[in-house]
């Protein structure tokens, strides 16, 4: 039996794909019998509790929030007609802009006792310090509130995507039947759109288990500030990586629910796409009910938050802007344009090589190497230090013992360990863009090039590179976009005296800089509307009939 012939192409994107899930590989092994120790007990007895019940009221109340908003949204700019809808349809995506602990510090600049919104109450109703009770946004409800207005906006695309798809010819069905709105909505709308709602809400579940600035800043007691304060203030990095571990079990937990919701509730509609609903036409309060419900999440998670930036960037702003601020704007443009080429041409090679490849082998090595996506930053970031610390150690011991000479710390002195995280973390987002983009290329044309003696790297070069020139495009952009927004690794892990736009926000917040701090937070948001905006208007036109 002839041997198959060994292929560079594939042999090289295994190896990459292990070395993106090695991070992963390393926190599951601090489980291990045997790995704990004193401080993981001293955790265990005092904290573990508070970070476990936190968790637990996080998820389940950003979960309710974000499926009733953005399922219900959802619902009403795609089956219904009301004033303004065409505006809420691609506006109601804008919050995935503002980073959750941008939207903290602009809710505590506004709410709190010398904020605004207090300070025109004092003064309109006569009211005195203590003599009335005005809600702390600075707790763990105010955080779930945060996070729900922050990321309804993923139930809300994969459940608008589903109702634009799949629910016209079945409600048209219900129509028929004598089926209400209301009915039609729980009866129809919300079965067939169960996969996409729960995959949406698990995206967002995975978003807050991930987040650490707008819980350490509120001083919300979770997984993610546990681990921050066991590999910093108590200095054990194991007992860090069992708590990451711990957290890790948590998404685990949403994947699973997701993928069981998802096989226990599939509903396919034959042909590819229905034909245009026509839409109820929505008049009186209907329709300023309509209004109302679209405008509260828009309004809240960022229409407001933008315009309090923009009000506090231009009356005060950053002291230091200027070249301050230019410096930091480039740190943050390099990292993040360096992880979204990096991430690229790694989802190029990746997914090219499960296409060209026999058997699951490939795909299934994919799928692990992407898992970093539904991982917070803290996590990901003892991941990759725990061996690229020991790798930095033997490298300088090497080099000393070649040269004599100390080199310092090459991986972790600079901003490649950053990017390794950065790339962990945000693989996911480039590689099921370029495996969407490859999807739809046949293989035909693949088969045509073959007969024409062109091999796998030429084909790659002349052929798929070009027609996914806009896959590529998109999936750098969103690359681009998260690592803009990424606080917790990059705290973690950024180089002594090296800050971002995001690292800079998150310290003059927390010093009580607001003012200050809105100058580089404004500049982030900015940075994620513009790709949102094109990525919207894209769905807008996709409605059928358009």
């Amino acid at each position: 039996m002839a041997k198959s012939a060994f292929n560079p192409l594939q042999a090289a994107a295994l190896v990459v794909a292990v070395l993106i899930a090695v991070p992963l590989l390393t926190v599951v092994a601090s489980l291990l019998p045997g790995a704990g120790g004193a401080t993981w007990t001293h955790l265990a007895d005092t904290v573990l509790a508070s970070y476990i019940l936190s968790t637990l009221y996080l998820c389940a109340v950003v979960g309710t929030g974000t499926i009733v908003i953005g399922t219900g949204a959802a619902w009403l700019v795609t089956m219904h007609d009301f004033p303004g809808r065409r505006l809420f349809e691609w506006a109601l995506v804008l919050p995935l802009a503002v980073p959750t602990y941008v939207m903290a510090y602009t809710y505590t600049d506004l709410l709190q006792f010398v904020g605004p919104v207090q300070t025109w109450l004092r003064a309109t109703f006569a009211l005195t310090p203590g003599s009335y009770w005005f809600p702390d946004i600075r707790t763990l409800g105010g955080a779930a509130v945060i996070f729900t207005f922050v990321l309804y906006p993923y139930v809300y695309l994969l459940a608008r995507a589903t109702f634009l798809e799949r629910a016209g010819g079945m409600l048209d069905v219900g129509r028929s039947l004598g089926l209400g709105p209301w009915r039609r909505f729980f009866t129809i709308a919300v079965p067939l759109a169960r996969p996409a709602i729960a995959a949406g809400a698990a995206l967002a579940l995975m978003e807050t288990l991930a987040d650490y600035g707008a819980v350490s800043y509120f001083g919300v007691q979770t997984f993610t500030t546990g681990i921050y304060r066991a590999w910093f203030s108590l200095g054990d990095r194991e007992a860090a990586a069992q708590l990451a571990a711990a957290l890790l079990g948590f998404v685990a937990l949403l994947l699973l629910i997701e993928q069981i919701s998802r096989a226990r509730a599939r509903f396919d509609v034959a042909g590819a796409r229905q034909a245009s609903h026509p839409g109820d036409r929505l008049t009186g309060l209907r329709a300023v009910a309509a209004v109302v419900f679209c405008s509260v999440p828009l309004g809240a998670g960022f229409l407001l938050p933008a315009a309090v930036l923009l009000h506090m960037a231009i009356t005060s702003g950053d002291a230091q802007f200027g070249e301050r601020f230019l410096v930091l704007a480039r740190n943050s443009f390099v990292l993040a344009a360096l992880a979204a080429v990096l991430a690229v041409a790694i989802a190029v090679l990746l997914a090219y090589a499960a296409r060209t490849a026999r058997g699951n082998l490939h795909r299934n090595v994919n799928r692990l190497a992407g898992l970093g996506y539904a991982l917070s930053g803290t996590v990901i970031s003892v991941g990759v230090l725990l061996p690229v610390t020991k790798l930095d150690t033997w490298l300088a011991s090497a080099w000393m013992q070649l040269t004599g000479t100390n080199p310092g710390l090459l991986l972790t002195g600079g901003i490649a360990a950053l990017v390794y995280a950065y790339l962990v973390r945000f693989l996911a987002v480039s590689l099921q863009t370029v495996e969407a983009g490859l999807g739809k290329i046949t293989t035909s044309m693949d088969d045509a090039a073959r007969s024409l003696g062109h091999g796998a790297p030429a084909m790659l070069w002349r052929i798929h590179i070009p027609m996914l020139r806009g896959s590529l495009l998109t999936g750098g952009l969103l690359v681009f976009v998260e690592v803009m927004k990424e606080l917790p690794a990059t705290l973690v892990m950024r180089p002594f005296n090296f800050d971002t736009l995001a690292t800079q926000a998150y310290v003059l917040a927390s010093d009580e800089r607001l003012t200050e701090a809105s100058t580089a937070a404004l500049a982030i948001v900015a940075v994620g509307v513009l790709p949102l905006m094109v990525l919207t208007r894209g769905i807008a036109r996709s409605r059928p009939g358009r």
